[in-house]
């Protein structure tokens, strides 16, 4: 697979030392060999988003495309009752899977748990060295705070090496952080300007120059919980040396400043308290959260850091590190985040992600075959309905409900034609049965929280899920267009006085 870089800027690095030029860069030239954060491209290309769809994609796409047509002329009610019908069974497939990893999250805890005995038991000479990457972008205005809760970590300061990743463009963050008194284990790293400007592509530069055991990401706004590092690093003591990361919780210190952030909270909190942990209990691979993944440093430099061409480089490093044989496990501890609170960022915001998981989805089954050899059946199906399975429930999910409200305002013929009775039954069963068991997944993470005030508004999640579909649709076109344009989440402007007292 050939994939050229765009036109403009680039970064190379020869003996450590950074140099630019503005030839394109091709997988497989000896200039690409020395750019450190592009090595994805040039190892494992055929793992790389930077071309989102592989010729075979394509010529598969197209024929597919060609004989549903081809039998929808033929025979066009039998060809959509099938097409509804297969649909209905993988919504019912898709649910009762996911119950099933609630379930699981439930009965069989896999969290790694650090007693308080064990913290005060340490001793901080032997502790690793542990490197924090950050990467900021037009963030001058939330620096000072920022430091400020570096500044409460509680770990040995030689022992750490905080980086601040700026963008060389980025003019004002770069001057307010060379214009703070910061403490020598704090240092402003410049990323040279250069294409993809995407945060993974800036990971991979903190990366290169990283020299120590553990590595974790946090974002510009994030409140890990002071002790979260001690916690990691006896955790990677106590688990396997397979396990190359570890994910903390996320959750939101700003739950209560309007309707979208309460939704927002119940929907994290059902994704890392559940649905996370249930996928760690049943060894499926994990979709990582974008911030407070800890790795071991080593594993992390073997699997090729992360893909720069990639809007959710952490749901793609996640699978790509179980392919290598890595695995992942749950950290009991909590990185609060600010919730985006308006309405048109958090779109913006939502379709990034979700552009991320078709390019993710995309990737990894340019080979099926190759990966359901690589992931073994059950992980491979994991695969399809966490990552895949979402893909098709943001774009059919508008459709159902809109069918429902047509058919109930006229009972059409032409919509009863779609449903003959077993699939009826089916579809029944997704739109009670199926959507209760959602709506009550947000309710009983609000709950095991300890969120009771905002229990009533996850029964309104539907309005929700059809939010995250709008942003779905725009990430669908946005991929065909800009597949590698990031779209920036601004923080700084959740309200002071509405942290809920959870972060430190």
């Amino acid at each position: 697979m050939k994939c050229r870089m765009p036109t403009g800027m680039r970064l190379a690095v020869y003996d450590g030392a950074v140099t630019r030029s503005d030839q394109p860069l091709t997988p497989g030239s000896d200039r690409q060999l020395d750019v450190p954060v592009l090595r994805i491209l040039d190892e494992r290309p055929d793992e790389c988003a930077c071309q989102t769809l592989s010729p075979a994609q394509r010529v598969a796409g197209l024929v597919m495309l060609v004989l549903i047509i081809a039998a929808a002329i033929w025979r066009p009610l039998g060809v959509l009752i099938v097409l509804n019908g297969a649909l209905i069974v993988f919504y019912v497939v898709n649910s009762v899977y996911k119950f099933y990893l609630v379930y699981l999250s439930l009965e069989r805890p896999v969290e790694i748990d650090v007693s308080e005995a064990e913290m005060a038991a340490i001793d901080e000479s032997t502790l690793p060295t542990y490197t924090l990457l950050i990467p900021l972008y037009h963030e001058a205005r939330v620096l000072p705070g920022l430091v400020a809760g570096l500044m409460q970590m509680d770990y040995p300061t030689d022992k750490l090496d905080v980086q601040l990743l700026l963008e060389e463009d980025d003019t004002e963050t770069v001057a307010a952080a060379q214009a703070m008194d910061l403490p020598e284990h704090i240092r402003p790293v410049v990323v040279p300007d250069s294409e993809p400007k995407t945060k993974p592509k800036a990971c991979n530069y903190g990366l290169h120059i990283c020299d120590a055991d553990l590595l974790v990401i946090y974002d510009a706004e994030d409140r890990p919980e002071h002790d979260q590092l001690k916690k990691a690093a006896i955790a990677f003591d106590k688990v396997g040396d397979r396990v190359a990361c570890l994910q903390a919780k996320l959750n939101y210190y700003n739950q209560r400043q309007n309707l979208l952030t309460r939704w927002f909270t119940a929907e994290y909190s059902a994704w890392f308290d559940l649905f996370l942990p249930g996928l760690t209990a049943s060894g499926a691979p994990i979709p990582l959260g974008g911030t407070s993944n800890h790795f071991r440093v080593a594993a992390l430099k073997e699997s090729g850091g992360w893909d720069p061409f990639n809007v959710t480089e952490d749901c793609d490093l996640g699978i790509r590190m179980h392919k290598d044989g890595w695995r992942t496990a749950m950290l009991a501890s909590t990185t609060w985040e600010e919730a985006n609170g308006r309405l048109f960022s958090w779109i913006r915001q939502r379709s990034r992600w979700v552009k991320g998981y078709l390019q993710t989805w995309l990737v990894h089954m340019r080979h099926p075959v190759k990966l359901w050899r690589e992931l073994g059946p059950a992980a491979f199906f994991s695969l399809q309905m966490t990552i895949g399975g979402s893909l098709l429930c943001f774009l059919f999910n508008p459709i159902y409900w809109l069918m429902t409200i047509v058919w109930l305002l006229t009972h059409s013929p032409i919509i009863s034609a779609l449903f003959p009775p077993v699939i009826y039954l089916l579809g029944s069963f997704c739109l009670i049965g199926a959507n209760f068991v959602f709506i009550y997944m947000s309710v009983a993470a609000c709950m095991q929280r300890g969120y009771y005030d905002i229990v009533k508004y996850a029964l309104l999640t539907p309005i929700y899920w059809l939010m995250m579909s709008i942003g779905a649709y725009k990430a669908f076109g946005q991929i065909i267009v800009a597949p590698h344009y990031w779209e920036k989440t601004s923080h700084g402007f959740a309200e002071p006085d509405d942290s809920g007292g959870e972060a430190t």
